[in-house]
């Protein structure tokens, strides 16, 4: 959420050109929710993709008041896979509504203006 707050604050002359070219609050809305989906499904993808790798090294450490060892695992599976990427899509889209309405909202004459 604080990213895209960001990236609506850096590209405010951006949004007001689009304004004073005609586009709608609509159109500039989806524009960031439609950025902001495309980057949560990529982080989504690489963070699957991570979980992957991961599954196929075992990990062990010893238990000091026993002295055993004990040893795991990732386990993964497409549901899980499945889960992880609607979480980040999920993630994604909550953090940037407000920020995509921000930057809808933005009147053309006080976007143009900013630095």
């Amino acid at each position: 959420m604080i990213t895209m707050y960001a990236a609506v604050a850096n590209r405010t002359r951006e949004i007001g050109t689009l304004r004073a070219l005609g586009f709608g609050r609509m159109s500039i809305l989806m524009a960031f929710l439609v950025e902001s989906l495309i980057i949560a499904l990529s982080g989504g993808v690489a963070g699957v993709a991570t979980a992957n790798v991961l599954s196929l090294e075992e990990v062990s450490t010893t238990n000091f008041d026993t002295f055993a060892e004990i040893s795991f695992s990732f386990k993964r599976s497409p549901e899980i896979a499945m889960y992880a990427l609607m979480f980040a899509i999920a993630m994604g889209l909550l953090g940037c509504f407000l920020p995509a309405v921000r930057a809808s909202r933005l009147k053309v004459l006080d976007a143009l203006r900013a630095k």
